[in-house]
């Protein structure tokens, strides 16, 4: 199979200008180091939260990240694999991993705008709103792995309940 390319012009505009009036309307500390580049943080009821935009115009994709203020000690790191092998199998959206240099899990997503004029408010809402409600969610099984000692399935049954219908 093969894929016959059109010339197309992409006209998308900056996503992250939308995501600049979310996090000012929501008075969140951030810093946009450049047109493509946006650091937000964002205190959650665990921990605060680093959120990393990434707008690549070239492809019309922007990177999203959301990390948490945790890190992971080298003897519990096979563990925490086996957690992001069970996590991810359930994640719907994105997938979380730990970043290679700095031992720290993270939510990440990208998102593809290639055709679109812009993305929506309501496309940077839902993804600053998954992410958050995601890390919140995953963050005990973290804990239970890291400092509880736990196995990557014990951590899951204690502190991952997965919503199968509405009452």
């Amino acid at each position: 199979m093969s894929l016959e390319a059109f010339e197309t012009h992409s006209f998308t505009q900056n996503p992250l200008d939308i995501v600049e009036e979310i996090v000012n309307a929501n008075e969140w500390a951030f810093d946009r180091a450049s047109n493509e580049e946006m650091l937000v943080e964002v205190s959650g009821r665990w921990c605060t939260y680093r959120m990393f935009f990434y707008w690549q115009h070239e492809i019309s994709a922007m990177q999203f990240s959301c990390q948490y203020d945790m890190h992971v000690p080298p003897n519990r790191l096979s563990a925490v694999y086996e957690l992001l092998a069970i996590i991810n199998e359930r994640l719907w959206l994105g997938h979380v991993d730990v970043d290679a240099e700095d031992q720290v899990p993270m939510f990440r997503q990208t998102i593809l705008l290639r055709g679109a004029q812009s993305a929506s408010v309501e496309q940077m809402e839902d993804l600053v709103d998954i992410a958050l409600t995601e890390c919140e969610r995953l963050y005990p099984a973290f804990q239970f792995v890291i400092w509880g000692g736990k196995s990557a399935r014990e951590a899951v049954a204690a502190a991952i309940l997965d919503t199968v219908a509405e009452a």
